[in-house]
């Protein structure tokens, strides 16, 4: 950033918002600080120029994300952070839906990523700001190309020349928007991780298995993307869960925690309702629960009612929940014989074959091959194409590689900054040949 930004900061707690101007002091960063939602808003309305916003949610009188979508109204295009509680899952929710959060931090924090997340946020206001400068630049310069067009053809190639320039700037900007879009997909998912820390792994291994076949069905890039996209919050629904049913099995559940457990798919697409480029993949994230003979939820539809997507993706989720369940050296085989069994009842039999040659290659990689042994091993001990065979997490739980990823150079020397900066509890689990 080159020019100081200023961060509004709202807490009831004084403490809370001391110790973020701390955090800040070294930042090129002006710290603006008001100790209610109300004189947040006041603030908002006398003070033009305000990058950033970070709010907590609970505070007396105006919460959180009454707050938020209040500020919103205000300032449209400035970040706005909620720090939130694992208990305010409702609560984060309503801040996806109307306050329009950028990014969510759980108290109490992690400093260096409270301070990473508002870098990224002023960084992506003053992106905005460069991208609606840039597009006024290039329309004013399209009216003045129209009037030199019948004056000067010199002038029009000079012009032509300058207008490509910020054309190509404009698709610099254009892509670092789509690595933001990228990076809010993965807040949305990381979401479930408050709760459940396994689940982060298990919608990037749908994902992957659920893309492949759409490829093979010959998908086209958008409804790819939007196959992509269910497949990582297809299991967004789950964050008001409680941990019995996080933790519990389907087939033990009382009829009400049932009639709870099923309402997921339906509230995974209502938090996401209010993006409208994710309003189709929220249609497929209510269906992929559906059963193929009609006995599945939230709606019971059967057979072609089921969108095509959705009967992919359930397939995708069931594969991979089986295989991380099986032990042993057959852990495809039997994969694929209890998804074959239930081929009519549960899942569209025409969708199998294309599953076939994606789930063994998918999982090949996982499954546990003959002359190799599994070791616990430090930084500075491991070596390119061992696999990781247990995720790995930093010491205050950040995910660094999931269970079944091939080392290479790169994220053994990012495990060694990690080990140095947010140690993890032992080693790494890895299997290599003997």
């Amino acid at each position: 950033m080159t020019d100081s930004i200023q961060i509004l900061c709202v807490d009831d707690e004084e403490n809370i918002l001391r110790s973020i101007r701390r955090l800040l002091a070294g930042e090129d960063m002006d710290v603006l600080i008001a100790t209610s939602g109300e004189e947040g808003l006041e603030i908002l309305h006398s003070t033009p120029g305000i990058g950033v916003i970070v709010s907590d949610q609970r505070m007396p009188g105006l919460s959180g994300t009454a707050f938020l979508q209040q500020a919103r109204e205000i300032a449209p295009d400035v970040p706005r952070i909620m720090l939130t509680g694992y208990a305010d899952i409702s609560a984060t929710i309503d801040a996806i839906n109307k306050g329009g959060c950028y990014r969510f931090i759980n108290k109490p924090w992690n400093d260096e990523e409270l301070i990473r997340t508002i870098r990224e946020a002023a960084g992506y206001y003053q992106l905005i700001l460069e991208n609606r400068t840039l597009s006024e630049l290039v329309r004013k310069q399209n009216e003045e190309l129209h009037e030199w067009n019948s004056n000067l053809k010199s002038r029009v190639l000079e012009q032509t020349a300058a207008i490509r320039n910020n054309l190509s700037e404009l698709h610099l900007l254009n892509d670092k928007l789509k690595n933001n879009y990228e990076g809010s997909l993965l807040a949305f998912s990381s979401l479930m991780e408050l709760r459940d820390r396994e689940s982060r792994n298990h919608c990037r291994n749908v994902a992957e298995v659920a893309v492949l076949v759409a490829e093979k069905c010959g998908y086209k890039p958008d409804e790819i993307e939007r196959i992509r996209v269910s497949a990582l919050l297809h299991d967004i629904g789950k964050i008001g869960n409680s941990d019995t049913l996080l933790q519990g099995n389907i087939e033990t559940f009382s009829p009400n925690e049932l009639q709870e457990y099923r309402l997921h798919p339906v509230r995974g697409q209502a938090a996401i309702d209010s993006v409208e480029d994710l309003r189709a993949s929220g249609v497929l994230i209510r269906h992929h629960h559906e059963n193929f003979d009609g006995s599945g939820f939230p709606d019971r539809l059967s057979g072609e009612e089921i969108p095509h997507g959705a009967r992919i993706l359930a397939i995708s989720d069931a594969a991979d929940r089986i295989f991380f369940t099986v032990h042993g050296d057959n852990g495809i085989e039997i994969t694929l014989q209890e998804l074959s069994e239930r081929l009519g009842s549960k899942f569209d039999p025409a969708l199998f074959p294309y599953f076939v040659p994606v789930i063994k290659e998918k999982y090949r990689s996982l499954a546990k091959l003959d002359g190799m042994i599994e070791m616990e091993l430090f930084p500075g001990e491991l070596r390119r194409g061992m696999q990781v065979t247990h995720a790995v997490r930093s010491g205050t739980g950040l995910l660094l590689l999931g269970a079944g990823e091939v080392l290479d150079e790169w994220n053994i020397q990012a495990l060694k900054r990690y080990y140095k900066l947010d140690p993890p509890e032992g080693g790494i689990m890895v299997r290599f040949k003997k």
